[in-house]
């Protein structure tokens, strides 16, 4: 692909984003989209099939597998924190916020839970890494609720900026996170 291509894509994705998490997918057309990244509409056909394509390649990013990934339960913590002791004009935070909203189109809804499924069983992976603790179904809700104290964070940092936890500093937020999320996941704080 070439540096143009790449280019258009990366504008697509990112004012796709942009729409979805604050419009939501339903009110977001693919005019919208072209029009904020500047380029043709049958652009996004061509570099994504679909507007659920488009959609699809916006959550591609969500939670960076680095974190998620992690190969044990400290850094994927860590991870997380990051991720919500970010501004609330952060690319990573509007990704975050397309988990959160609703789509009304079922394939959509689909991709959502399909990607935070797979969040959760990347982060469970985490927590049993180096442990004999099979990834089992409670594991995973474990890791499910983690993630969902993450998306509710963002939520009230970013998109509702609810005070004073929107304007919190790094430490009133990151310490006491830290402690919950290492209870729901099985290890101490450091």
């Amino acid at each position: 692909m070439s540096k143009d291509a790449a280019a258009t894509r990366l504008a697509l994705v990112q004012a796709a984003r942009r729409r979805f998490a604050f419009d939501g997918y339903r009110a977001t057309t693919v005019r919208d989209i072209a029009a904020d990244a500047g380029v043709n509409v049958a652009l996004i056909n061509r570099y994504f099939v679909s507007k659920v394509g488009l959609f699809r390649a916006c959550l591609d990013r969500a939670v960076p597998d680095r974190d998620l990934g992690a190969p044990d339960l400290d850094r994927a913590v860590g991870g997380l924190i990051r991720h919500i002791i970010r501004s609330p004009t952060d690319e990573d935070s509007m990704q975050l916020l397309l988990l959160l909203r609703s789509s009304g189109d079922e394939a959509v809804d689909a991709i959502r839970r399909e990607t935070l499924r797979g969040y959760a069983e990347r982060l469970a992976g985490a927590v049993r890494a180096g442990r004999t603790t099979l990834v089992d179904d409670d594991l995973l809700v474990r890791a499910e609720i983690a993630l969902s104290v993450v998306l509710g964070m963002t939520m009230m940092r970013t998109s509702t900026r609810v005070e004073p936890l929107a304007s919190a500093d790094v430490e009133a937020v990151a310490v006491p996170l830290e402690e919950a999320l290492r209870a729901l996941l099985g290890g101490q704080a450091s």
